[in-house]
């Protein structure tokens, strides 16, 4: 049995389902038994039609009494079936389906699965499934449901996976040791597999979820708590004098710093001034001063005899960085210095030789920092910003051009703790929770279709007033062709009608990044009034001048991404407004609206981020280096996880390298895992 086996081998696929599959991320047999559904109908128990309550999804088992009948309907074709059970009547109702009409034989038993409609007594039954009622493959049991793209459905993917899993047949080799099994009171993997996707029960479907999520969970944390070792068992760190004082550069700060953002910096001083390397996390809000705390930690580490690396996800935002630090460092005589591609060979080839002879002291840029020409002569200290932008490798790449460096990664993503713990479970974790006193709270509406008249009416009133809007597209297609396309199609409607006497430009993520810098920098400067972008509005760029901020079907964003780019204003003297369009009435959406105009803290938000849309690709994990979990959802699984890190710790501690027997597993499963994304 071959796992990696490509899944247009397998029964029922062919070459149309292969694609559809694949944008599923299905690409083998693997993948395919371990696309997991999302939630379970339970069509196993019949019910009587007298039974039946309003709303409700039932199973029934009824004989027809005629034949189905046609009504025309203005657009729409309706086909009417009346059945009976020994309890009563209802009316099964489809709508153009003209198959059907020479489907149902009149006196034969069905089974019928659907929504009840019970007014009054009378019962209607709408868009049911049915089989007839010896055959049972969609009926008559548990059955899953699993998230599906377009023209693929519930049915087929049904049919393939259990041809997948006929495939595997209780052959499936175990990835858990048997001691942690029995411990633990986990099901094999073979019953685990076949009871997720075709429990008997409900309650079997949460016994096997466990064993699954359990492994989830201890793997990352196992991989996690390794490469934490790692880092502490390398050779020594950096032992910084005691006698160079942060405080020397925080009293020359033209602003005083939050109580908050000087308990971090303790953290960090403790940290350098230690003999173990650092290596830690500094979470903060969007706009809470993290930069401010990393030139403080650069000081530090210059006025040592070190040299600093900051790297930046973009060339604006490296520029913006270079700006702030020599605002600070010019008149102390701390030389910064800024490496991005759009530099000329010629400067580039200069700055390289400085920096390898000790000129520069602090060197600021983009990913042509990890370039393998770029050579230090004694570095210190690495700051990377926006770590979800970077991966764990690229991380280690930049270490390694130091005798082992301090590191410090900083995030704008506010993430749960306990999150954190497993997202970076490598590292310690610092968080600044106050913004500067200074900082106006961004006022957030959400607001329906009907309001866009005065949503656009007040954008003028705010330009003609000499402020800059952001107007955000999501990505909304399986395509980026068409993601483009509604983005152009927003920008003309407004560049021509809309707000035709304004200066309207968008930008997205096909352009090339010198071209995206260009009109970043040309709206910095107040040239442009209207910048329509997809998510690609850089991270931190800071336009003080822009004050307000519309998102388009704001339902498609999840709230931590909301709550990202509501942070791309604000930034200036100005009051600033984010207004959230969005289509839809369901609960969901409602909830997630009220949580974005009711609070400013990106902590709430990220948990109720994680409570409402569960982690799935949480903000990027992929990035991460870290797998993205398929079926733990760390706000239900906090019970697991809480075990697991217990568990994971208690393994490392006995057995670090997973090199016993009884871990022999283990280690397979980390590195299976685990291989090219995380250098363990």
């Amino acid at each position: 049995m071959d796992l990696t086996k490509d899944v247009k081998y397998i029964k029922g696929v062919g070459p149309n389902r292969v694609q559809l599959l694949n944008r599923l991320g299905i690409f083998t047999l693997e993948d395919l038994i371990t696309y997991f559904p999302r939630t379970y109908e339970d069509r196993s128990k019949p019910k009587f039609i007298a039974e039946c309550v309003d709303g409700e999804d039932a199973l029934i088992e009824a004989y027809t009494t005629g034949r189905v009948q046609e009504i025309r309907l203005k657009g729409k074709t309706m086909y009417k079936l009346v059945i009976r059970d020994e309890s009563g009547t209802a009316t099964a109702t489809w709508f153009n389906q003209s198959y059907l009409k020479n489907i149902f034989r009149m006196g034969e038993k069905y089974k019928f699965y659907g929504k009840i409609n019970n007014h009054y007594g009378k019962i209607t039954i709408n868009s049911p499934v049915f089989e007839s009622s010896e055959k049972s493959s969609n009926t008559g049991k548990i059955v899953p449901i699993y998230p599906l793209t377009y023209k693929l459905t519930q049915n087929t993917i049904r049919k393939i996976i259990e041809n997948g899993l006929a495939e595997v047949e209780g052959n499936l080799p175990e990835t858990l040791p048997d001691y942690l099994l029995k411990e633990n009171n986990l099901l094999g993997i073979n019953e685990a597999i076949k009871t997720i996707h075709f429990p008997q029960e409900l309650k079997d479907f949460e016994i096997a979820r466990k064993r699954l999520a359990f492994e989830e969970l201890l793997s990352t944390q196992l991989a996690l708590l390794q490469l934490k070792n790692n880092n502490i068992h390398s050779e020594d760190g950096i032992q910084y004098s005691k006698d160079v004082k942060m405080s020397d550069v925080i009293n020359m700060l033209p602003f005083k710093l939050t109580k908050a953002q000087l308990k971090v910096l303790e953290e960090i001083d403790n940290d350098m001034e230690s003999k173990k390397n650092m290596n830690r996390l500094l979470q903060g809000d969007v706009g809470s001063g993290k930069t401010v705390v990393a030139m403080v930690a650069s000081y530090k580490a210059v006025k040592c005899g070190y040299q600093v690396a900051v790297m930046a996800p973009t060339a604006i935002l490296a520029t913006q960085h270079l700006e702030s630090f020599k605002s600070l460092f010019d008149d102390l005589g701390i030389r910064c210095e800024l490496l991005i591609s759009a530099i000329t060979k010629k400067k580039k080839q200069e700055l390289l030789e400085r920096l390898k002879n000790g000129e520069i002291d602090i060197l600021i840029g983009t990913h042509a920092i990890i370039e393998d020409n770029v050579e230090f002569k004694n570095l210190g200290l690495v700051v990377t910003d926006e770590q979800h932008r970077f991966g764990v490798k690229q991380r280690t790449k930049i270490v390694e051009k130091g005798q082992n460096p301090d590191v410090l990664v900083m995030t704008a993503t506010p993430i749960p703790r306990t999150l954190a713990l497993i997202l970076y479970g490598d590292l310690d974790i610092s968080i600044i929770d106050e913004l500067p006193p200074n900082r106006k709270k961004i006022e957030t509406y959400s607001v329906t279709k009907g309001m866009e008249e005065r949503v656009n009416n007040f954008i003028k009133q705010q330009i003609n007033e000499g402020r800059q809007c952001y107007i955000v597209c999501p990505l909304v297609e399986e395509s980026e062709e068409m993601d483009l396309k509604s983005v152009v199609e927003l920008y003309e409607k407004y560049k021509t009608e809309t707000f035709q006497e304004y200066k309207v430009e968008y930008i997205h993520g096909k352009m090339k990044p010198k071209e995206k810098d260009e009109i970043m920098e040309r709206f910095k400067n107040g040239e442009i009034n209207i910048l329509i972008s997809t998510t690609v509005i850089e991270v931190g760029v800071n336009v003080p001048n822009a004050s307000i901020m519309v998102v388009e079907d704001a339902q498609r964003f999840g709230l931590a991404q909301l709550h990202q780019l509501r942070g791309r204003v604000g930034r200036g003297e100005y009051q600033s407004y984010c207004i959230l369009k969005y289509k839809g009435s369901g609960e969901n959406t409602r909830e997630r609206m009220k949580v974005m105009c009711e609070t400013n803290d990106g902590f709430v938000i990220s948990e109720k981020d994680l409570e409402l849309r569960g982690t799935g690709d949480f903000f990027g994990t992929k990035q991460h280096g870290i797998p993205e979990f398929k079926i733990a959802n760390l706000f239900e699984d906090m019970p697991v996880l809480k075990q697991v890190q217990g568990i994971s710790m208690k393994i490392i501690a006995d057995d670090p390298k997973l090199e016993k027997e009884n871990n022999r597993l283990l280690k397979e499963l980390i590195k299976d895992k685990f291989t090219n994304r995380i250098e363990i």
